[in-house]
């Protein structure tokens, strides 16, 4: 039997506000189940600390999950930490030292670098050096099979963190953080790096960790500015102070701790899809529909061949009610489009084939799951996440590589203008639409000679068959598909 997802919360600055950071902690648990530890960047410590920690070290108070912290960043804090090596500083409650590798019984790999960057040699005891970002990468990197950590824990910032990636609001990323912390960041290549000191909430977009077309693909890196716990001053942000990840499965699944996600026990009230402002070609009910493509249809979401699609079993994944993308879907037809996309996956690699899944959610009123299938000997996976890459540099558009485990609705909120790319291995690729984006590009890089070969079929128009031609490739995709239709087995 597998192991369950290792489950973790992280949050931010602390500033002995004890109780309210282990308030919260029993609450998120009291919602959505035990958590496997807390890991805490920043402040832990604080002005006004002495009196609830006297309890927490007392065992008066004990923390209710294994609490894991980073050291000093002032003068004042020096005092809390008796070693600066790492130490258990209360029951469930664990310094992890200046600097170093803390790898758990799950294989889960935590890198960590406590302080501020220094500005004089040798660093106080609340700092850390150039000296110590060094020996930190030359104890990891030494290792031939390294390819990254899972986490990096820093209580700085990187410095930069904005660039090339979304903005970070009110932060000057050019001023505040540390060039060291970037430069650590850039050679331990960590899946999700957890930062604070800033008191504000920013999660840069995912960026990658090799060069395209010149480097092997590894995995992308996220990194989490988080806010400071239970500030009454902002209130209307704690939601944005903790943040949990789970880290196999589930990995990437965040949400503010006030939230609820899919999943949770408790019911979730059915969201009702809006209707459309003028005639749908997509909506299943419309007269406008051409019926004679659809070649499945579930209780939520129906399939249908693409028209002048780029192959004749070009499909389309589309919600029966009018929904305008993925990122507005309520849980019922997010979990249809789930087995639509499965069972496509096993459709086609039935055939030897692999599929690539598109949405552009710009200048279209119905979502559209663009799915085209692509020979398995001729494009590798790596293939076709470089061919829309190399593509997009060439445009001047910015395609990121997001997790597989990471839901999209993470990403981007309703209303937002994007272009998404999935593979049926579960890799995805995202791009935030700020203005213009031309609107066949997902066609246009998948007919290049790169991939299909069939550059001259880019634009859909071009591509129109008669009626009983299509009727034909219909007729043919429904019976070919039937043995893995789960809609026919309801």
């Amino acid at each position: 039997m597998a192991a369950p997802p290792l489950r973790v919360l992280a949050c931010g600055d602390v500033e002995g506000r004890l109780e309210a950071l282990f308030g919260r902690v029993r609450a998120i648990q009291g919602k959505s189940g035990r958590f496997d530890m807390l890991l805490c960047v920043g402040s832990f410590f604080g002005s006004a600390s002495e009196a609830e920690w006297a309890e927490y070290r007392s065992g008066a108070k004990k923390a209710p999950i294994p609490t894991y912290i980073l050291g000093a960043n002032d003068p004042e804090a020096v005092s809390y930490f008796p070693d600066v090596n790492g130490c258990e500083m209360a029951e469930n409650i664990t310094y992890l030292g200046r600097r170093g590798l803390y790898s758990g019984a799950s294989g889960l790999q935590i890198a960590y670098l406590s302080g501020t960057e220094a500005q004089q040699e040798p660093a106080p005891a609340y700092s850390f050096s150039a000296k110590d970002v060094a020996e930190l990468k030359t104890s990891l990197l030494a290792t031939p099979s390294f390819r990254g950590v899972d986490i990096l824990l820093t209580s700085p910032w990187p410095r930069g963190a904005e660039t090339f990636g979304n903005s970070a609001g009110e932060i000057d990323t050019k001023r505040c953080g540390s060039k060291l912390i970037s430069d650590l960041a850039a050679s331990l290549k960590p899946r999700y790096h957890f930062a604070a000191l800033e008191k504000a909430y920013y999660e840069r977009l995912p960026y990658r960790n090799h060069t395209v077309l010149q480097e092997s693909p590894r995995h992308v890196s996220r990194f989490i500015a988080l806010a400071e716990v239970g500030n009454a001053a902002k209130k209307k942000e704690e939601a944005a102070c903790q943040f949990f990840f789970d880290l196999k499965k589930q990995q990437g699944r965040k949400r503010p701790s006030g939230g609820r996600e899919r999943g949770d026990s408790q019911p979730q009230q059915a969201k009702r899809p809006a209707q459309p402002t003028g005639p749908c070609w997509f909506c299943l009910a419309s007269p406008e529909v051409e019926k004679h493509l659809v070649v499945s249809i579930g209780t939520h979401c129906y399939l249908a061949l693409a028209k002048g699609g780029l192959l004749p079993d070009h499909v389309l994944i589309l919600p029966i009610g009018h929904y305008q993308s993925v990122v507005d879907l309520s849980p019922d037809v997010v979990e249809e489009v789930t087995k639509y996309k499965a069972a496509l996956k096993e459709f086609f690699r039935s055939k030897g084939k692999r599929y690539v899944l598109f949405e552009r959610n710009y200048r279209s009123q119905h979502l559209q799951l663009q799915v085209v299938p692509v020979p398995l000997d001729q494009c590798t996976p790596e293939d076709i996440k470089e061919s829309f890459i190399a593509q997009a540099q060439e445009q001047q558009i910015e395609l990121s590589e997001i997790p597989e485990h990471t839901d999209i609705t993470q990403v981007v909120q309703p209303g937002t203008p994007y272009f998404y790319v999935e593979l049926d291995t579960g890799e995805k690729l995202f791009h935030r639409i700020r203005g213009r984006f031309p609107l066949h590009f997902g066609r246009e890089v998948l007919a290049s000679e790169a991939l299909l070969g069939v550059p001259q079929r880019a634009d859909w128009r071009q591509c129109a068959a008669e009626r009983s031609e299509e009727e034909a490739q219909a007729r043919a995709f429904r019976r070919d598909f039937q043995p893995f239709d789960f809609a026919l087995r309801a």
